[in-house]
């Protein structure tokens, strides 16, 4: 089938598993030239980081930062397999830290995506790309999410796909776009051009405690996930961390036929008259390790909760308790079970971000195998039911029907993706 006639075929299929199904059969060969192959196994991966900035603790510090310093940041083994040969940088702030990047671990500046892609040659000339868009100093729109470019920048790197008729592997950190629409849109053009994609936050593969995973193919009837920190920022780990646990399923994941935001007492009074948020919600605080003492209305002093509604009558409630908890904990009613699952995601409080080694560990299997660990729809439906959730916000808290949500249904691998082992009184990867 050749490339016109493949794009046109993609159009009329349905959003839908056998959407998704019949993709993964498809494109098993690419719409265009894989550029994935090396002379040799052992032969390292070559990456191009496109970034919006590089600053001490931002995503592309920590994350580059394995790449040039390894897992532990102490100029040690072990290291990801792939190398970082070229970036790019959109922005460059008064405590920038790219150009000592370069310097000292000889990997170039380029002045275009374009450049950083081709190495200034005429060619596609890497075997992946990290796209890290978050931290830079970009506008708030009204439903306050920071605007940042990944969506055009992803089409930057895909119009030298475009250009050459060769894709890579692409990683793109956090929610793929603020924008719904952007966001469903940079799936289907990886789909379209035939390239593997991973997305999504760093909190679904941190380490858990305890190491546990939702049983595969089991009834979820409820459940509750908590965080902290601002309804955008880190309104999105919440959700995808709550995804992570719930796309594993009975059916698989099955799209979301409505959410709604709640703030302040009616916060309150929604956990207050819904017996199983309490239940769960009890349940899952259990896990936390930062949960400080005292009366919880007087700590949090901004509660909200994204309530979510999922196709097949699953419920779910993901609370942001500012002052309360630092960390994510989430709980699960499960079919036939008297005891609910519930986990804490663990994240590194500083140097190295280990919650980070387990993120560039699941961009290296892709990497190195061409094979996505986990569905990049995970990250898409998240970015979704933000984007929605906060619209609720706006329009005075009301209960929005997610349409374009509800024929999103993937199945998530059997396999578990987050690391079993976590890290050492010193700091550094238990191994």
């Amino acid at each position: 089938m050749n490339r016109k006639k493949f794009i046109s075929f993609l159009s009329v299929l349905p959003w839908s598993v056998s959407r998704v199904d019949h993709l993964n059969s498809v494109l098993a060969k690419p719409a265009l030239e894989s550029n994935r192959d090396s002379p040799t196994q052992n032969t390292p991966k070559s990456i191009a980081a496109i970034v919006t900035e590089i600053r001490p603790n931002s995503h592309a510090e920590v994350i580059l930062g394995k790449y040039l310093e390894g897992y532990n940041r102490d100029n040690r083994k072990p290291y990801p397999e792939s190398k970082l040969v070229s970036i790019f940088t959109e922005q460059v702030p008064d405590n920038d830290m790219s150009r000592m990047f370069a310097e000292k671990y000889n990997v170039p500046i380029f002045p275009t995506v374009m450049d950083a892609l081709t190495l200034g040659g005429d060619t596609l000339a890497v075997d992946g790309v990290l796209l890290i868009g978050e931290h830079g100093s970009y506008p708030f729109n009204e439903k306050e999410q920071k605007l940042y470019p990944r969506y055009e920048m992803f089409l930057k790197i895909t119009d030298v796909f475009r250009k050459y008729y060769k894709s890579v592997p692409v990683f793109n950190d956090k929610h793929l776009s603020w924008n719904w629409r952007q966001a469903k849109r940079m799936v289907e053009i990886s789909r379209e051009l035939g390239f593997p994609m991973l997305a999504g936050s760093s909190v679904p593969v941190a380490y858990r405690v305890p190491a546990v995973d939702t049983p595969y193919g089991v009834e979820q009837k409820h459940a509750v996930a908590i965080s902290f920190s601002g309804l955008d920022i880190y309104g999105f780990h919440l959700l995808e961390a709550l995804q992570s646990v719930t796309e594993r399923r009975k059916g698989g994941e099955t799209g979301v036929e409505w959410v709604q935001c709640l703030e302040g007492e009616d916060c309150w009074n929604y956990m207050e008259q819904t017996e199983w948020v309490r239940r769960l919600f009890t349940e899952a605080i259990k896990n936390s390790l930062t949960k400080k003492d005292g009366n919880m209305k007087e700590l949090v002093k901004k509660p909200a909760v994204f309530i979510i509604r999922y196709k097949d009558g699953l419920q779910a409630a993901a609370f942001l308790m500012t002052g309360l908890v630092e960390d994510f904990t989430v709980a699960i009613d499960l079919a036939g079970q008297s005891e609910p699952f519930s986990t804490l995601m663990a994240l590194q409080d500083g140097k190295p971000h280990h919650h980070f080694s387990c993120l560039v560990e699941n961009i290296e299997e892709m990497f190195t195998t061409g094979i996505p660990p986990y569905p990049v729809e995970r990250t898409l439906l998240a970015s979704g039911m933000l984007d929605f959730v906060l619209e609720s916000r706006i329009r005075k808290y009301q209960k929005l029907k997610t349409p374009e949500l509800s024929d999103l249904q993937y199945r998530a691998p059997r396999a578990s993706h987050f690391c079993m082992k976590g890290w050492g009184t010193d700091g550094k990867l238990i191994e």
